[in-house]
């Protein structure tokens, strides 16, 4: 598949000179215009750091907890999900423009190439979630990209992780990852349980590891039994999570906090109030006089 052969719609691609050199000049000092025209924009507004940096291929892996790998063949793939690189070099940016003037000769060189109809082969990337990763063919997407293309032909080798892809947008969500992925070794229970335990702060996820640990400690005391871990959470999340995020609904408690949020939240509290590691009516009026009496004083 050619790499011009797809402009994007509504985009406008300046007008062609016919003279092939001269176009594919252009071309690649309108990459860099848009580069540095968008880590302009971003000082302005004062965005985060990490908006326009590339996606590192083995940070994000190692975040996620790689399980496996498998050959996907050859595929055409969309070039917005290629958002990342196997390359520890920082040649081009987040949307593959071009960094600094370093990579122009070889880039100009492919695109006269392609303007020439010399063959090129498609580029080699892995597949994370619904994210690409260039092993090979850098320069290739940034042209690609810069005539406006939507798709590119790719071989395809698919990373399986232990923590779902989904919601990494930067560098900066790669730490939550992380955190989510501990958890999940710690306390282990299907997909469609993990799917309701969503926390916004890494650190929630560390508190709430800790306290399945704990609840799992005291179940074995009661009830005089070893458990492993899958059958610690297994009954943490039947017995303990599912019924008292239930209870902080029907308590008004739970706000705009995530279910998982506000358990670790009022478990805590429910700890430090009652020194009881049970729920009842008693530590629900508790907790709603203690987490609701200064509201009510700042509005008699």
């Amino acid at each position: 598949m050619s790499l011009l052969a797809h402009p994007a719609r509504g985009r406008t691609v300046p007008a062609e000179t016919g003279f092939p050199r001269a176009d594919v000049e252009n071309d690649f000092l309108r990459a860099r215009r848009r580069e540095v025209l968008s880590r302009l924009a971003q000082r302005l507004r004062r965005g985060p750091d990490d908006v326009n940096l590339i996606l590192p291929f083995d940070e994000v892996v190692a975040a996620l907890g790689r399980t496996g790998e498998r050959s996907l063949g050859l595929q055409t793939i969309r070039l917005n999900t290629v958002v990342g690189t196997v390359d520890s070099t920082r040649d081009f940016d987040r949307y593959f423009r071009p960094t600094s003037s370093r990579v122009r000769e070889r880039w100009e060189r492919l695109a006269l190439a392609q303007r020439r109809g010399e063959p090129i082969p498609p580029i080699d990337v892995y597949r994370v979630g619904d994210m690409h990763f260039v092993k090979d063919g850098h320069h290739r997407v940034s042209i690609a990209l810069t005539a406006g293309q939507k798709m590119i032909d790719a071989y395809v080798s698919e990373i399986l992780t232990a923590v779902p892809a989904r919601g990494i947008r930067h560098r900066s969500d790669l730490l939550l990852k992380s955190y989510e992925r501990m958890f999940r070794s710690r306390v282990q229970l299907p997909s469609q349980a993990y799917a309701k335990i969503t926390v916004t702060d890494p650190w929630s996820y560390a508190q709430l590891g800790e306290a399945v640990e704990a609840w799992g400690f005291r179940l074995m005391q009661h009830e005089h039994k070893f458990y492993d871990r899958s059958e610690v959470a297994r009954r943490w999340f039947a017995d303990e999570f599912t019924p008292v995020v239930r209870m902080l609904h029907a308590a008004d408690l739970v706000g705009s906090s995530t279910d998982a949020e506000a358990y670790v939240i009022i478990a805590g509290e429910r700890y430090r109030l009652m020194r009881t590691h049970q729920w009842n009516d008693e530590v629900m009026d508790e907790l709603q006089r203690k987490l609701r009496s200064p509201r009510q004083r700042r509005h008699p």
